[in-house]
């Protein structure tokens, strides 16, 4: 095994050795989720181009609606929930697999009574999200549609 390669192991509480951090740390258009940064972000992973994350949203919690100029990869890997997906809602269980284009608006919901947690793979460099006003999601989603209903800002 080459120096660098490694087992993260899985145990109730999370993973060895990966501390759960702070979802973002400005805003209140999230609630009750937590990320897990289990590859691409430590000292020794400078060799892969991506990172992998893990986000869990408690049950009743959203991430935040927002947009990027990179690509995600995502696999919901416990629970089941919905999704914002561009101008759609899409119900999500577990082993659903997403892809998320570039410039598409989408935000995660734990709104099936039990959390949701999914797998996330991005660029390790990448853009910061954008995150639309009100207007914007106006805009975007219309004012009286199910979507923007459904959308938490």
């Amino acid at each position: 095994m080459k120096k660098n390669s490694k087992i993260i192991r899985r145990s109730p509480e999370g993973w060895e050795g990966i501390e759960a951090k702070t979802y973002k740390t400005a805003g209140t258009n999230f609630k009750d989720i937590t990320r897990f940064s289990l590859l691409g972000e430590g000292e020794n992973e400078y060799e892969l181009n991506m990172q992998t994350r893990v986000f869990r949203v408690e049950a009743g919690g959203y991430s935040s609606l927002e947009y990027h100029r990179h690509p995600h990869s995502v696999m919901i890997i416990e629970g089941s929930g919905s999704m914002i997906l561009g101008d759609e809602v899409h119900p999500l269980k577990t082993f659903d697999v997403v892809y998320i284009s570039p410039e598409t608006l989408h935000q995660f919901h734990a709104d099936a009574g039990e959390p949701l947690s999914f797998i996330c793979i991005v660029d390790r460099y990448r853009d910061r999200p954008a995150v639309p006003d009100a207007h914007m999601a106006d805009e975007l989603l219309g004012k009286e549609t199910e979507v923007r209903k459904k959308a938490r800002l």
